[in-house]
């Protein structure tokens, strides 16, 4: 578990080696054997200096959520947090140099455990990183990194760390005060035993000795008072109290540095515990961690079918989303031929790689060569014969189905007969299109995100033909170009345009019931959405949405009903105020000028004299995707609620703080959401009534979720 050396020259080397993981974490079992290794180097007077590294490639990747999440009650939790504090300062106040030597990524209590040692080396690897993440889902630093590191580096420095989780390359790690030294891989355990044999007398950290001042001010001085007022701001600005983690770090920061380091890491330990027990931290490790883990690892992949290496790929269309999609390609080694009705249009696709290369080569992100080779894979052309040897073709192409039927037959008379066909629909059923195939079996959805170097999702759409082996290795394709995969079953919409649709037109109907627009749009942005439904639609255009439901109206036949919130959107169309691109929506586009709210929406849509509660509107727009998810489920378009709430966070943004729509009826209480379902279906309307799925988990004590 951590090995003990000690040689002639009294160097204790205690090094990290979690049997049976790949990587060193901290859980129950590495601290009882990390506190039994500090007390012998300790007690221990031939020990005349403390070095501890790791045998692995890492250091220490942070905490084991499991263990972590184990603890349901704050006592046992404190008791935890607080002996893991006790042995960390055990260390640092010994007297005894102590050298941390860094072999790699060394992140969240891994750094905390570094912050530690007198003296920190790191080998200087590309792929190393520094950091304290534990914000991202939903935690702060429990190892006394709240505290340790502000005294390091100055509060200025280490609140973007703290507040945004950022991960460092050692060289700005060294460039802040992180790490004392960078050297070459391999000689970081040498280095780190130079340092602690030049050693002559007691060591003690900055913040133990005496005259100790904090780097950049004191928390108490006017520049950090600032600092951390106009945080406090920001955050609230940014997050509108629905993450309690930053809220803690800026409270833990604070008030621990207005005492001395002992009382502060108890100031953590609390704040601590409060953010691990909250349901905001338990919603983002479910879904950003154990979710996305089990996604990416390729859970829903069939077994029995060999692993499908591709070498050539092919993408017909090179508008954004197919220039996006033979950017990926081309980036994860895979030669990607981009097939357009002109030359023009195909090199134009090219260009968009060419474009986001530019960027990064002047940012430093990639070498010219890097970037020429990347180019390099990315052929553009109009013929189909290029098409020979791809083991995959996306089409990419008008969601128009003649169109997409025609570039079928024509990529089928050239591709290989195992070849896979994919398409790139984002509401058009996979099985209808399927027809146009001589091998539906061959033929699935890829529904990728626009931007698609920026968007990690991919919904994988199951036609009814569609063959397990399909699904296979079209997962190996997106495990190839490194994105998360969840997979649904064959529907109109599918998952998840048909439920991110639900909270636009939401808001379009509000805007019809006389909400004022401002009011409708901060409801969304206190919901937790990364924008307001008014502001959405004209990203996405009205006359899309207006579009897509004339098509479901004639395919569905007297079967249709319309949505509410359709009306508004014809009426918006038919002034040609379309969205966005057109620079004109339910909002005004200045050129060169901020947006602001179409003022003409008062007289088109006159507000009531009387506003609702922004309460019952976020309620609302909640609401009503959670239960358009749960029909999914109930029609089988969904299996699994990971890939249900993996899908709302990353697809359209749904709040992570929630856990995805899923997650957030799990953590409501099943019981609880049917109770705030009816009294919304009442007030508001059929669509808010809970399906019978909800009802029949209730009366047989089932939950989405185990934990």
């Amino acid at each position: 578990m951590i090995n003990f050396e000690l040689d002639a020259q009294g160097i204790a080397t205690l090094s990290w080696d979690m049997p049976g993981r790949s990587q060193n974490v901290i859980n129950g079992e590495s601290c009882a054997a990390l506190f039994a290794a500090i007390e012998r180097a300790v007690s221990d007077p031939a020990v005349k200096g403390i070095l501890m590294t790791s045998a692995k490639a890492d250091f220490i990747a942070g905490g084991d959520l499991e263990w972590l999440q184990s603890a349901d009650a704050a006592p046992e939790l404190y008791a935890r947090t607080t002996a893991l504090h006790k042995a960390l300062r055990h260390l640092e106040t010994c007297g005894k140099p102590v050298a941390m030597a860094l072999p790699g990524t060394t992140l969240g209590g891994g750094l905390e455990v570094a912050l530690c040692g007198h003296y920190r080396v790191a080998a200087d690897k590309p792929s190393a990183r520094f950091g304290l993440p534990e914000v991202t889902l939903g935690l702060l630093p429990g190892g006394g990194g709240t505290q340790r590191l502000p005294r390091l580096i100055g509060v200025q420095n280490a609140l973007p760390l703290l507040l945004e989780g950022k991960r460092l390359k050692a060289a700005d790690a060294l460039k802040l005060g992180i790490l004392n030294a960078v050297v070459a891989a391999g000689t970081e355990v040498q280095a780190a035993r130079d340092w602690l044999l030049a050693q002559t007398g007691p060591v003690q950290q900055p913040w133990d000795t005496k005259g100790y001042k904090i780097p950049g001010g004191a928390i108490s001085s006017p520049a950090v008072q600032q600092l951390i007022m106009a945080a406090n701001a920001m955050l609230r600005a940014k997050t509108y109290g629905n993450y309690p983690a930053p809220e803690h770090i800026l409270s833990c920061v604070y008030e621990g540095l207005i005492t001395d380091l002992d009382t502060g890491l108890k100031t953590e330990a609390r704040y601590f515990v409060h953010a691990v027990l909250s349901p905001q931290a338990k919603n983002m490790i479910r879904s950003l961690f154990f979710g996305m883990n089990e996604a990416n690892k390729l859970a829903a992949r069939p077994a029995g079918v060999d692993k499908q290496r591709y070498s050539r790929v092919g993408i017909l269309g090179a508008g954004m989303m197919g220039a996006g999609i033979a950017y990926v390609t081309a980036k994860a080694g895979i030669t990607a031929v981009l097939l357009d009705t002109s030359l023009e249009a195909a090199e134009r696709g090219k260009d968009y790689s060419r474009k986001l290369l530019e960027k990064q080569a002047a940012r430093g992100q990639i070498t010219p060569e890097k970037a020429a080779a990347l180019l390099e894979r990315i052929v553009p052309t109009t013929d189909y014969a290029a098409l020979d040897g791809a083991e995959m073709v996306i089409e990419a192409v008008f969601e128009d189905r003649t169109i997409k039927a025609d570039v079928t037959r024509k990529s089928e008379a050239v591709l290989a007969p195992d070849a896979i066909f994919a398409s790139n629909t984002s509401t058009l059923p996979i099985t209808g299109l399927a027809e146009a195939s001589a091998r539906p079996a061959n033929f699935i959805g890829l529904h990728f995100f626009s931007p698609v170097d920026k968007m990690p999702l991919v919904e994988v759409i199951m036609g009814k033909g569609t063959s397990d082996a399909t699904l296979a290795r079209s997962l190996d394709y997106i495990a190839a170009v490194g994105m998360t995969p969840i997979v649904v079953n064959d529907a109109r919409g599918f998952y998840t345009s048909r439920v991110f649709s639900t909270y636009v037109m939401e808001g379009l109907q509000m805007l019809k019931e006389g909400v004022r627009p401002a009011l409708i749009e901060n409801a969304g942005l206190q919901a937790g959405m990364p924008v307001g439904p008014l502001a959405l639609t004209d990203e996405v255009s009205a006359e899309l949405l207006v579009k897509i439901e004339k098509q479901t109206a004639a395919d569905l036949g007297d079967a249709y009903r319309p949505r509410p919130g359709l009306e508004v959107a014809q009426r918006i169309v038919a002034l040609g105020r379309i969205g966005k691109k057109a620079g004109q929506g339910f909002y005004e586009y200045p050129e060169g000028g901020k947006k602001s709210l179409w003022q003409g929406l008062a007289e088109l849509f006159p507000p009531a004299a009387e506003q609702p509660d922004v309460d019952v509107l976020v309620q609302r727009l909640i609401a009503v995707q959670a239960v358009e998810t749960v029909r999914c489920m109930e029609e089988g378009v969904l299996t699994t609620a990971r890939d249900v709430d993996i899908g709302a966070i990353l697809g359209w943004g749904f709040p992570p703080f929630r856990g995805g729509t899923i997650g957030h009826i799990h953590s409501t209480g099943i019981a609880a959401f049917i109770g705030q379902c009816e009294a919304l279906a009442q007030q508001f309307g059929e669509r808010f009534q809970p399906p019978a799925l909800l009802k029949t988990m209730v009366e047989e004590g089932r939950t989405f979720y185990s934990r």
